[in-house]
């Protein structure tokens, strides 16, 4: 059955997936989230005016990180030799008619040639990333919110591709 859990043993409790028997394949995984802000955050983070530093370029390297600490944090992930680990960000500077709020897009990509996927480390990074733009703005604007943390792309393995389109 497709979308069996897998992560049960025979009497029902938790267990890591045995990969023994998997391929060896190139595996990448895609995953986005939103960070929505108060327009003059948004402005002080571009004029590099947060206290704390540039808040981007710190949030940049603790997606990184956060990919790298993936199964610390997920108990049934495996420990996975990233390959390649890059986190991006788009700004919405029109704040939206609605809410008021400007948006930073992130976008984390995790490559790694291996027999599981890394779906999670993607998923990871990318939330990191985004708690560290909170943490570093927090003084600022502690009504910022996250949205939108998921999986756009996977490929590599037995499931092969999913787009989210």
């Amino acid at each position: 059955m497709e979308g069996e859990l897998t992560h049960f043993n025979e009497q029902g409790r938790a267990r890591m997936v045995d990969v023994t028997s998997k391929d060896i394949t190139e595996r990448v995984a895609v995953a986005t989230a939103e960070v929505h802000l108060k327009p003059e955050t948004l402005r002080l983070i571009k004029e590099g005016q947060i206290k704390k530093g540039d808040v981007l370029a710190v949030a940049q390297v603790a997606g990184i990180m956060g990919a790298k600490k993936t199964p610390d944090l997920i108990p049934m992930c495996h420990p996975l030799a990233l390959s390649n680990v890059d986190i991006g960000f788009s700004e919405d500077l029109d704040p939206d008619p609605q809410t008021g709020l400007c948006v930073i897009h992130i976008t984390a990509r995790v490559k790694v040639t291996a027999k599981t996927g890394v779906e999670m480390e993607a998923l990871t990074a990318a939330s990191v990333a985004a708690l560290t733009i909170y943490d570093m703005c927090k003084a600022v604007d502690k009504g910022m919110t996250f949205q939108n943390i998921r999986l756009e792309h996977k490929s590599g393995g037995k499931s092969g591709v999913f787009d989210r389109g």
